[in-house]
């Protein structure tokens, strides 16, 4: 029976032995796995300056509007029942709030590959059409929209700056009823962008984004 027991002792201490070994060898692995994801801009976060072609064949970048308080950007496309229902209110902003220093900064995130829709050339007859007073570029490479970590369109970045910097304070959708425009009942975007003209601080910080996935290139 000492034996056995003996035995016993020694498998159960063996196993523990092997499972804390385990454990510790998944857990010095997790932090590697995670450190590949990239980060993503978060309300607060410092966002770096970009440069994307405009519909006009210009290249834009933030720190063109040397006279801005701010930025309205907005990830949005052409293919997406979404972003066409809230063009007009994204036209609508830029109108209120460009002359108060938030223009809007339209950024078509999607492969074109995926929706032919959303190329370039579309885009430039769509702005033409409707006599965008915006820039609206494309994001060819993807790589603003992911650093963004915009996952939707339409996906809104407002950002204020203080200073050369520019500061997240509102990520999220433009108001709460996307069909329309009539029901909205909160204007998420026209809100936030009033508490800072006004000098208060965003009340709603985050809100999620309604609309379609964005289409990543392979």
């Amino acid at each position: 029976m000492k034996k056995q027991h003996i035995i016993i002792l020694a498998v159960v201490l063996l196993s523990g032995i092997f499972t804390t070994f385990y454990l510790k060898k998944v857990q010095a692995t997790e932090p590697a796995a995670s450190l590949s994801q990239p980060p993503v801009y978060v309300v607060g976060d410092v966002v770096a300056d970009f440069k994307l072609k405009n519909v006009d064949g210009k290249m834009v970048s933030l720190a063109n509007y040397s006279n801005a308080k701010g930025y309205i950007v907005v990830f949005t496309c052409l293919h997406c029942p979404f972003s066409n229902a809230y063009e007009d209110r994204v036209i609508e902003l830029n109108n209120k709030f460009a002359s108060k220093g938030y223009p809007v900064i339209a950024i078509n995130p999607n492969d074109p590959n995926a929706y032919e829709e959303d190329s370039y050339a579309n885009m430039q007859a769509r702005a033409k059409q409707k006599g965008y007073a915006f820039p609206f570029l494309s994001d060819e490479t993807q790589a603003v929209s992911k650093a963004f970590g915009a996952v939707r369109t339409p996906h809104v970045f407002i950002l204020k700056k203080e200073g050369d910097k520019n500061i997240v304070q509102y990520i999220g959708a433009i108001d709460d009823n996307a069909q329309d425009p009539s029901g909205v009942t909160k204007h998420y975007v026209e809100d936030a962008v009033n508490n800072l003209i006004g000098g208060k601080p965003v009340v709603t910080t985050t809100t999620k984004a309604v609309g379609c996935a964005i289409k990543w290139k392979s």
